[in-house]
């Protein structure tokens, strides 16, 4: 992936380096209620809310440690990357829409932090909260996706931030509010399914991006698409069930299968058209 050279974005919050009191938990002192929103909260977002019912209140001072070069590197790539979303989504949506893209915020952390959705830890993966119109990325995620699941390269690591910005551009749209509150109103299985589309049409957007980067950076490089997509494959449900020796069971599914996310990732790609992301009115998944 040809990305270095060109400009960072002003849009990330980098807690890396930092740990201790504030970082974790924000329901002390909350009551019964505040617990109950926040484990509503991670209920609906799907993200674990664990960090914040454990902590207290949190008074103390924040420590500090120097990022390491490969951090730093890490920081540098994914400010980029999201530097070109927010070019790609700007263009995106005065063409296509005729409306204004407000870009969303990246917070990079190491190990655990908080949201307004729930804490944010190497378990949960990277995430969107829409309450604060954030992305959440521990960039060590990127070590633990060529290692664990075999998903290697830059433009892997790229897709990953694409598609949590694309949660963003749901957000933006009105499509992320809209789907969320049919899944708190709806049934386990059924929810699983509203969030497997969800997350591909998120894939079909990341598409539309990696189709855009080429097209306005010339960003793609021999092996880039193949990159994106294995990670895609890799990361889907049955995937990841298969790989934990479970037996399939796709009721419980909440992202959609390796072949389901390979290809609404290449729809997007050919395309370049939001209107071909409706995964919502898809009669075939």
């Amino acid at each position: 992936m040809r990305w270095k050279g060109r400009r960072g974005s002003a849009n990330i919050e980098d807690r890396r380096g930092r740990r201790g009191a504030g970082t974790t938990g924000r329901v002390g002192g909350a009551g019964a209620l505040g617990l109950l929103a926040v484990l509503l909260i991670g209920w609906v977002f799907g993200v674990d809310v664990s960090p914040l019912l454990s902590g207290g209140g949190g008074g103390g001072a924040v420590e500090s440690r120097p990022l390491s070069e490969a951090e730093r590197a890490e920081g540098e790539f994914v400010s980029v990357v999201l530097a070109d979303t927010e070019e790609i989504w700007t263009e995106i949506f005065r063409r296509q829409l005729g409306e204004r893209y407000d870009p969303a915020t990246l917070v990079l952390f190491s190990g655990v932090t908080s949201s307004p959705c729930g804490g944010a830890s190497g378990a949960t993966g990277p995430f969107y909260c829409p309450a604060d119109r954030k992305a959440y990325l521990d960039t060590a995620y990127f070590t633990t996706l060529a290692q664990r699941f075999g998903a290697t390269g830059d433009f892997a690591a790229a897709y990953v931030v694409a598609h949590e910005i694309a949660h963003h551009i749901q957000n933006e749209l009105g499509i992320l509010g809209q789907a969320n509150a049919l899944r708190a109103q709806s049934g386990q299985v059924q929810a699983n399914a509203i969030s497997v589309r969800i997350e591909l049409q998120a894939d079909c957007y990341a598409g539309i991006w990696a189709r855009a980067a080429q097209a306005r950076f010339g960003t793609l490089e021999p092996g880039d698409i193949a990159e994106a997509v294995n990670a895609a494959r890799e990361i889907g449900d049955d995937r990841l069930e298969g790989a934990a020796g479970r037996p399939p069971r796709p009721h419980t599914y909440t992202h959609g299968t390796s072949e389901q996310r390979a290809r609404w990732f290449m729809r997007g790609l050919r395309s370049g058209d939001l209107r071909d992301c409706d995964t919502f009115s898809a009669t075939r998944l």
